[in-house]
């Protein structure tokens, strides 16, 4: 009879659960891009991975690659994507498993995203590049293949994202059918979205309008929005990559950026990385991890003078 009831109960929590996320679904719709661009698709082993382009296409080319967080999208460089195509062709991809690109239920990986951003640059000569937190370690693999790049300025670049090491059964708990869309609907709600913001990614959270926070929440409730963000938690898009030294040896030119309040890493791994790898180091008083969307201009400026 205990058996019984006990069945019965986990039954009706995974139909309460079931029909909770399909309500959320529901409630979040279909994602549109999070840039003012043309939108166009890249198709990479078996994928269709969207991406943002704007400016003239016989600019140079910059490249903007958003980091990787339970809301990352493309949607990270609103703030300074078009006045960057004022002077450059700008292009901006939701990495596999995020913002309108396809999000298959894979195990993602730092190897993954490594091959992506290896092969998406590829697709340009030599491409100035704008890359925020573990997509700084990703693109600086992929210039160990050879991919030739003009310029890099890396966003409070890291190589650990989650546990170190890894914790598959942390991955494989999100993956779970009820369980796992229990706790990633709790991990992706407006609240732990705003707490994030003000914890780690902003010094001043005022600078995120409700619409944003709003988009941030709807593209975590895309059909299959939990299995990128499982492997990330879990460590498993952490970077084995020896940061410093690929840096050094690198041909083109290393600007760091960093907010003055970022704990996640602290501006004390950005002095120590700028020079141990002789790159220079810009410092944004009175902001975390995403100083272009604090202070775009002064951004911009940064970029610019960069590339």
């Amino acid at each position: 009879m205990k058996l019984r009831r006990l069945g019965g109960a986990l039954l009706g929590l995974g139909a309460a659960t079931a029909v909770t996320d399909r309500v959320l679904r529901d409630a979040a719709g279909e994602l549109e891009p999070a840039l003012d661009a043309t939108e166009r698709t890249y198709s990479w082993r078996g994928m269709d991975v969207a991406y943002a382009e704007a400016g003239d296409p016989d600019d140079p080319d910059l490249v903007c690659l958003h980091g990787i967080n339970a809301a990352g999208s493309s949607g990270e460089f609103r703030e300074v994507f078009g006045t960057l195509a004022e002077t450059h062709h700008v292009v901006a991809p939701d990495l596999p498993g995020f913002g309108r690109s396809d999000r298959p239920p894979l195990r993602y990986s730092a190897a993954l995203y490594e091959d992506f951003v290896a092969d998406f640059l590829d697709e340009f000569d030599a491409p100035a590049v704008v890359a925020s937190s573990l997509s700084g370690a990703y693109v600086a693999r992929a210039l160990t293949p050879g991919v030739d790049v003009e310029s890099l300025v890396l966003v409070c670049p890291t190589t650990v994202g989650g546990p170190d090491p890894p914790k598959t059964w942390l991955r494989e708990l999100l993956r779970a059918p009820v369980v796992g869309t229990a706790l990633f609907d709790a991990l992706v709600s407006k609240p732990s979205i705003r707490y994030f913001n003000a914890d780690h990614a902003y010094a001043d959270p005022d600078v995120v309008s409700a619409e944003w926070t709003d988009y941030q929440w709807r593209t975590t409730h895309q059909p299959n929005a939990r299995f990128a963000v499982a492997s990330f938690v879990a460590g498993d898009c952490n970077s084995s990559l020896d940061l410093d030294a690929t840096l050094r040896d690198a041909d083109a030119p290393v600007t760091v950026v960093w907010g003055r309040d970022a704990t996640l890493p602290p501006l004390s791994r950005g002095r120590e990385l700028a020079e141990a790898a002789d790159a220079r180091l810009v410092v944004f008083d009175h902001a975390k991890l995403l100083p272009h969307v604090e202070y775009p201009e002064e951004f911009v400026e940064t970029v610019v003078s960069a590339v």
